[in-house]
This record gives structure tokens, sequence and C-alpha cells, in this order.
């Protein structure tokens, strides 16, 4: 059998498959698998910016309820086990070998000829199997990226949750927000109640034909609900999680007489639930804050303009910036930089990277007084930033994953190229550093399981860079 290390090889491996849109592969595979899908109950969520909090907020409420809850998303900041949980515990690296290596059995790799899955296509099912394993009572289950085409849409839901829509991924979803819906939407079932927090009026009435089409309920979030979850102490910063908190509310109340949900376990499920790398605070050592957001796309660059003026109000910190090419760069500048007393553009650890030098002008028109600096990485960054008390490292998750990892608030792994999609010619010497990678990690996974990584808030004492 496979160890761990073999296993995350394999999965890199994947990646020369790409990025692919359609069920056909993921239906084969979990039929492969015994049809793991037909024996759990889902939440499906989609939506642009804050599916993940959503989902974190859910998984919590449910496990307070006492709930065994199988937790999926993507993409992982760290370590490639962040994407499979139950009850926050982080999938095992023997279950990851093992699960990889019946898939590897069961497909063309071992010579059968049958199917050549995508990364993100194995994973799904991998992730399902487990669930079954673990018993899970429910799982709170991500899309990956839209929804109609996308591999998690093969289970039948007991709600499709829409958290909003905005715009990103527009070379695959749609250049307008209508045309993003539509992707979205599809993963409305068949008389599965939809929920959504969707603003656009276009957007949603996309949305809504599409439930009507499918004689779904349909329950809209708006901000009115949104200011009624003041009742509710939310430990997720940010007042844009006000309204992550009422579609998670609004899911668990009508979904109450399957699911009956006791008013202390939302109570406490708000109030404790973790998620990093969002609007998360990091106190180091040297007195420096440091606030970690993965805002990737303007929405998300808004959201976090919004936190960043109402909880540290008056601090013009400095902006470590680090962006994905394939991402409105432009637009993100000019929502940030205008907050910021200095500039830092890095490069992030990505062969998917925007060159930094692309971003100067960006910054420079939107903050004209602020100096701004073009650093070849992260590292260079936080070394330039050194004296400044307060600094805020956005512009991708992939970004953020690195800061956890500089800073000591996680565990190090190198696993974050998993995350990057798209046909990636693969050589022995990228295969190898996967597997040494790979072995490194394994000895931090047991820490990382109830490690630093969920904390909201973490202070660092003296042990970071």
């Amino acid at each position: 059998m496979m160890n761990y290390r073999e296993a995350i090889q394999f999965l890199y491996e994947l990646r020369l498959f790409g990025l692919r849109f359609g069920l056909e592969n993921t239906r084969h595979l979990a039929a492969l698998a015994g049809q793991p899908q037909d024996k759990l109950r889902f939440i499906h969520v989609a939506g642009t910016n804050g599916k993940g909090s959503t989902c974190a907020m859910l998984e919590n409420i449910y496990r307070a309820a006492g709930l065994r809850v199988g937790l999926f998303t993507s993409p992982h900041l760290v370590s490639f086990a962040e994407r499979i949980q139950v009850n926050r515990e982080w999938i095992a690296p023997e279950d990851v070998a093992r699960l990889v290596d019946e898939m590897k059995k069961a497909t063309v790799f071992s010579g059968s000829g049958e199917v050549c899955p995508t990364f993100f296509e194995a994973v799904t099912v991998l992730a399902l199997k487990y669930f079954v394993e673990q018993q899970c009572d429910l799982v709170i289950w991500e899309t990956g990226l839209g929804g109609r085409l996308d591999a998690t849409n093969i289970v039948t839901p007991l709600a499709s949750v829409i958290a909003n829509v905005q715009l990103d991924h527009q070379q695959w979803l749609g250049n307008t927000l209508p045309e993003i819906a539509r992707e979205k939407a599809g993963i409305i079932k068949d008389a599965v109640p939809v929920i959504t927090a969707t603003e656009d009026a276009g957007a949603l009435q996309m949305i809504a034909e599409t439930a009507r089409q499918h004689r779904a309920p349909l329950h809209v979030v708006t901000p009115s609900d949104a200011q009624k979850t003041d009742r509710y102490e939310i430990a997720l910063a940010g007042e844009h999680q006000r309204m992550n908190a009422a579609v998670a509310l609004k899911t668990v109340q009508i979904l109450d007489g399957q699911i009956p949900v006791p008013e202390p376990a939302l109570r406490c499920g708000l109030k404790e639930t973790q998620w990093a790398g969002r609007c998360q605070i990091i106190q180091r050592g040297d007195g420096q804050t440091v606030l970690l957001d993965g805002a990737h796309n303007p929405a998300g660059a808004q959201s976090l303009a919004g936190a960043w003026q109402h909880q540290f109000a008056g601090r013009k910190g400095a902006l470590i910036l680090g962006i994905m090419r394939d991402k409105d760069g432009g637009a993100i500048c000019k929502i940030l930089a205008p907050l910021a007393r200095k500039i830092f553009l890095a490069s992030v650890g990505s062969e998917r990277s925007a060159d930094p030098r692309l971003l100067v002008d960006h910054c420079r028109g939107a903050n004209p007084a602020a100096p701004i600096t073009v650093c070849r990485n992260l590292a260079e960054a936080f070394a330039r930033a050194g004296a400044e008390s307060f600094v805020v490292v956005t512009g991708s998750l992939y970004f953020v994953g690195e800061a956890l990892e500089w800073l000591g608030a996680a565990p190090p792994s190198r696993e974050r190229s998993l995350n990057d999609y798209g046909p990636v010619p693969v050589g022995a010497s990228s295969v190898r550093a996967a597997a040494v990678n790979a072995a490194e990690n394994e000895a931090h996974l047991s820490k990382a399981k109830a490690g630093l990584l969920f904390s909201n808030s973490v202070d660092l004492g003296v042990g970071s860079h």
C-alpha cells in the first residue's frame, strides 16, 4: 500500500489532467467506490465569496448540536488534509494514503483504462468515501468552482446554498453576474430548498428561475436579516460575516424539521466558529499586529476594506499584497491601497502569481502618497515592513497560507502547489519535490489538527520570525 508521501505524489501528478468541467468522470469514480454520496446527507454550498465562512459556521452549529459533521472545502491554506475534516479533525495521513491507493487501483493508473480523473475529481470521491467510513450524520459540502459542472454536484443535498454571486473566475463562469449565477444555480435540485444572499437583480432572477424550474423553494436572505444577527456573538471578524451568519441561520431554520438545532447550539456554534485566513488577527512577539485575509477579488477586497476601517479605525498600516495573475489586480489595488500608509507588492509562491511590478501603477493611482516597494517574495515584504506596528496581508488565499507558515502560526507544509489548477507539465524534479514535501508535512499533521491554524486570533509570543 502507498504511504502518505506516495499518495501526495500521485495527487500532484493528477494536475497533468488540469481543470475539467463535467460530472461524467466523478460519477464514474463514485460508482467504482460504491456510490458513497447516496449514503450521506449534505448541505451543498456555492458562492463567489463567503462560502467557506458559511460552511464553517454551519459545521460548528451542527457539531454543537451533537452531530458528527464532515466538512469538505477548498482550497487548502497549508496542508492538503485541511480539505477533508470530521468534527474539525483533519483526515489522517494514513487514511489519505489508503484511500488514494484504493482509488489508484480502480483507475487507468493501474491499467483498467477506464477513467483519468483530475486532482479535484479524485479528491471529491476520496472525501465521500472517508465521510461514509466516518459515519458522518451530515456533510457540509463546498463547491470547488461554479457549481453546475463542478465535481461536487453529484450529490442531492438537504439544502442548496448560494452565498452570493460576484465577479470572479470569469474565464470559466461567464463575464456577467447572471451568467455566473447560472453556473452556481446548477447545484439546485428538484424540490430541494435554496438559500441565497445574492443581491444583484439579474443574478437573483437567474437563481429564482432555476429554482422555479426545479420546484425548489427559494429563500432570499436580505441585509435586514443580517442586521437581526446582532443578538448573536459571531466569532469571525468583519461586518460581512453578519450576512454569512444570516445565511447559515436561515439554512438551519429551514432544515429544522429534519435536523433540529436548539437555540444554545446556534449561539455556541456562531460564537466559537474558527476559520483561518479570513480577517484573522495574529499578534507577534515584537508587538506587531498582522491581519490576514484571503480577499482575491474586488468584492472580497470591499469586505476586507470594511473590516479594516471598522475594526482598525484610523490605523493606516502597511499593506502586503500578493495576487494571482488571473484576478482583477487593478480593482483590488484601487480598493485597498488608499487604506495603507506603505505598500509592499510581492510575488505569490505559485506559478499563477501576478508580476507585482504590474500592480505598481494601480496602487500609485489609488494612493499617490504611499511609498510602494516591489518585493521578490513574502519574506522580503515582511522584512521591509518590520518597523510597522500594523500589517495587512492579502490578495490570495495561497498568499495567506504562505504568511501563516512564515509567521509560525501553522506547521510548515509546501503542499500549496496542489491548489494550482490547469494542465501542468510535471517533470521528475517537481514530482520528487512533491514527495519530499509530503514527507516533511506528515510529521506536522498531528500537531496541525488541533493547532493554531484554526484560531481567528493568535498570540505568537516570541516564537515567530
